[in-house]
C-alpha cells in the first residue's frame, strides 16, 4: 500500500476516531482553539484598526507593527513563551494571538480607511456623532475587507496551531509530532491531510460569510450598474452623393 493509501486508511479507520485522544477529540480541540485565538486577536486588533482607519492617524506605525509581527518566528516565540509560562496551551495561545493580529489589524484599518470620505461627510452633515459614523456607516461598508483579514488569520492559525503539540498541547499536531518522532510517516501525512481539510472547510465558511456581509445597498448598486443599459453609440453621418 502506498504512503497516501496508508494515511487515508488510518483516517478512515473508525477505531482511531473515538476516545479522549481520538481524531474527533483532537479535531474539535484544534477547531475551537484556532477560533478562540482568532477571537482574542480580533478583540485586540479590530478596535485599534477601526480607530486608525477612521482618524487616519497611526497608519504608518500600524504598517510597521504588522510587518514586524509577521516577521517573528512563530516556533521561536512559542518556545520563548513556553519557557516563561511552562508547557500547556497558554504558551501556544499567546504566540498564535501575536501571529493572528497583523492580518486582522490590516483588514480593519484598510477597510475603514477605504470608505468614501464623501459618504462619511454626508453622515456627519446629517448630525451623526463620530461613534454613529463608525457604527452605522464605516463598519458596515468595511465589513467585507474586515472579514477578509479575519479569514486570512483563521487560515494562518489553523495551519500553525499544530505547533501547540510541541509544548505539550493537544490537537492535530500531536499526530504530526508523534509520527515524526517514531518514523511513522503515514501518521504524519494523515495529520497533515486533516489540517489541510479543516483549513479548506473554514476557508469556504469564511468566504461565504465575507460575501454575506456585503451591505445590501452596495449589492443593489452593483446589480444596477450591471443592468443599466448602455446608450447606443452615435452613428457617423453619411453624406449623400
Amino acid at each position: 500500500m502506498s504512503l497516501f493509501g496508508e494515511a487515508f486508511a488510518w483516517i478512515l479507520d473508525p477505531a482511531n476516531w473515538g476516545g479522549e485522544d481520538g481524531i474527533a477529540a483532537n479535531l474539535w480541540f484544534h477547531l475551537v482553539f484556532s477560533l478562540a485565538v482568532v477571537g482574542a486577536a480580533a478583540a485586540i486588533a479590530l478596535p485599534v484598526g477601526t480607530a486608525i482607519g477612521h482618524t487616519g492617524r497611526g497608519r504608518d506605525a500600524a504598517v510597521v507593527l504588522s510587518g514586524g509581527l509577521r516577521a517573528l518566528p512563530t516556533l521561536g516565540l512559542l518556545v520563548l513563551v513556553a519557557l516563561a509560562l511552562g508547557v500547556g496551551i497558554i504558551a501556544p495561545f499567546l504566540a498564535l494571538v501575536v501571529l493572528a493580529i497583523p492580518p486582522v489589524l490590516a483588514g480593519a484599518y484598510a477597510g475603514v480607511g477605504s470608505v468614501d470620505r464623501k459618504t462619511v461627510d454626508a453622515a456627519r452633515s446629517m448630525g451623526m456623532t463620530e461613534v454613529q459614523v463608525i457604527a452605522k456607516v464605516e463598519l458596515p461598508l468595511a465589513l467585507p475587507t474586515i472579514m477578509g483579514g479575519i479569514r486570512s488569520a483563521v487560515l494562518q492559525v489553523v495551519a500553525t496551531a499544530t505547533l501547540a503539540a510541541y509544548v505539550g498541547g493537544p490537537g492535530l499536531g500531536r499526530y504530526l509530532f508523534l509520527g515524526l518522532q517514531t518514523g511513522d510517516y503515514p501518521l504524519t501525512l494523515a495529520a497533515s491531510i486533516l489540517v489541510i481539510a479543516l483549513a479548506l472547510v473554514l476557508d469556504g465558511v469564511f468566504a461565504g460569510l465575507q460575501r454575506l456581509v456585503v451591505p445590501a445597498g452596495v449589492v443593489a448598486a452593483r446589480e444596477g450598474h450591471k443592468l443599466r443599459p448602455r446608450s447606443p453609440r452615435p452613428r457617423a453621418a453619411v453624406g449623400r452623393p
